[in-house]
């Protein structure tokens, strides 16, 4: 079928055009007019709508990136094979360690958090909802991202971030990274990386809670665990024909 012309339904091409646009990462809505050619009012309101139904949502900028529902529907259709593992991994991680667990990717310059366990026992935990993007500046989940680039794309990711490059070359070392108030004041994190079978890192898995608990190290503690859950979900990946 000629898809050139569009398919007939005029607001259908449009609101496709705006998604795709956010394939490649955060938009501003000066940016979104310039990708998608739409008039800003018409941009403007297909995003909001969007947003709304939680296919778009926005970053700590403000800028528009793709929402977790997008997430949802590949893994309810079978068609990320990530997601569709992520859950009881990630529920077997928060059950062991007794922290809130998660998983990232990387979206631009942002990481978005698209699947998570959440601590179900009294006390202080760190709550982070699935669609939340938080910075690739800060984190552990940040540095296990960022580690692995091509060597021109991480010195560019370090530019304002709270770690350094010894820092990621410690993390590629031993495979996995942790941090202590980094992100967020009283917050400490452990993440390691899930691979690709091209090699390539897409995902990062974390676990995350209050220093008080978590300790100055939390490494020492977690870092075995967190390690195997993120093993567990390459393991995955290598047996799927998606990555």
């Amino acid at each position: 079928m000629d898809t050139s012309q569009g398919s007939g339904v005029g607001v259908l091409d449009k609101a496709a055009s705006v998604l795709g646009a956010l394939e490649s990462g955060p938009h501003t809505l000066a940016q979104l007019v310039t990708a998608t050619h739409l008039a800003r009012p018409t941009a403007h309101r297909l995003a909001v709508a969007l947003e709304y139904h939680r296919f778009v949502t926005r970053d700590m900028q403000g800028r528009f990136i793709l929402g977790p529902r997008m997430e949802e529907l590949a893994s309810a259709a079978g068609g990320d094979p990530l997601l569709a593992a992520a859950k009881p991994v990630l529920i077997a991680l928060r059950d062991h360690t007794g922290e809130s667990a998660q998983l990232f990717r990387r979206q631009g310059d942002v990481r978005i958090c698209v699947a998570a366990a959440e601590r179900n026992l009294g006390g202080l935990r760190d709550s982070i909802p699935v669609g939340a993007a938080l910075s690739m500046l800060a984190g552990s989940a940040a540095q296990v991202l960022l580690a692995w680039e091509e060597p021109d794309r991480l010195h560019r990711g370090l530019h304002g971030a709270n770690f350094t490059a010894t820092t990621l070359s410690a993390v590629r070392r031993r495979r996995w990274a942790q941090s202590v108030a980094e992100r967020e004041a009283g917050v400490a994190s452990i993440s390691a990386p899930v691979w690709g079978p091209s090699g390539r890192v897409v995902a990062a898995v974390s676990i995350s809670g209050p220093i008080e608990r978590m300790g100055r190290q939390p490494g020492r503690q977690h870092s075995v665990s967190v390690v195997a859950a993120a093993n567990r979900l390459t393991e995955v990946l290598k047996r799927s024909e998606d990555y």
